[in-house]
């Protein structure tokens, strides 16, 4: 055992002892933990995790979450894994866990890249239903000018006030609209 005391003289650690450190470190490295629960990908899952990885358009998130699962596929554990790609051990244990939690379900029933998607967040459900924000879409494609308004273009008070005195929604501020309308546009496909 090394005596750490006696590694440090005058606030230096000298050629000697950093060998014996080093030797240390790499016997703490290499002690075995517990073993991860081995993680197999069928061919098809494979492909399209290399995919999604190597798609462009893919969020990093979801890029990130795919290299994690190539990665335990490889077989490497959660440290390995963590180190490789900069990421958390518990980052990497979290989505490890999650995908062997949802290998059982068919990957016609949820695909590869639903399964790297968050969980739902917890909170209240919203308010505004599927019928009334397409209502607010629909009236945010026509001309302000039909809807009586003296403008060329919809702002979001504009429409917020538009929305309440059709009765599409009992109140809302503007910012509110503003965000729906940003919402709506951005998870079209």
């Amino acid at each position: 055992m090394i005596n750490h005391q006696s590694l440090v003289h005058d606030g230096a650690i000298r050629a000697r002892d950093r060998v014996k450190w080093r030797q240390l470190v790499k016997r703490v490295e290499a002690m075995p933990g517990p073993k991860p629960e081995t993680l197999e990908l069928s061919e098809s899952a494979r492909q399209e995790l290399e995919g999604l990885e190597a798609r462009h358009t893919t969020g990093q998130q979801k890029a990130q979450r795919a290299r994690i699962i190539l990665k335990a596929a490889e077989g490497k554990n959660h440290a390995q894994i963590g180190k490789e790609l900069k990421v958390s051990i518990d980052m990497a244990r979290l989505w490890r866990r999650r995908w062997l939690e949802l290998q059982p379900i068919a990957l016609d029933d949820l695909s590869v890249e639903e399964r790297l998607e968050d969980l739902p967040r917890p909170g209240a459900p919203s308010q505004i239903t599927a019928d009334q924000l397409c209502q607010i879409e629909q009236m945010a494609c026509q001309a302000p000018e039909q809807a009586g308004r003296p403008i060329s273009q919809w702002t979001s008070r504009e429409i917020a006030d538009e929305l309440m005195r059709r009765g599409i929604i009992a109140r809302i501020s503007p910012r509110h609209a503003a965000r729906l309308l940003k919402k709506g546009a951005s998870s079209r496909t």
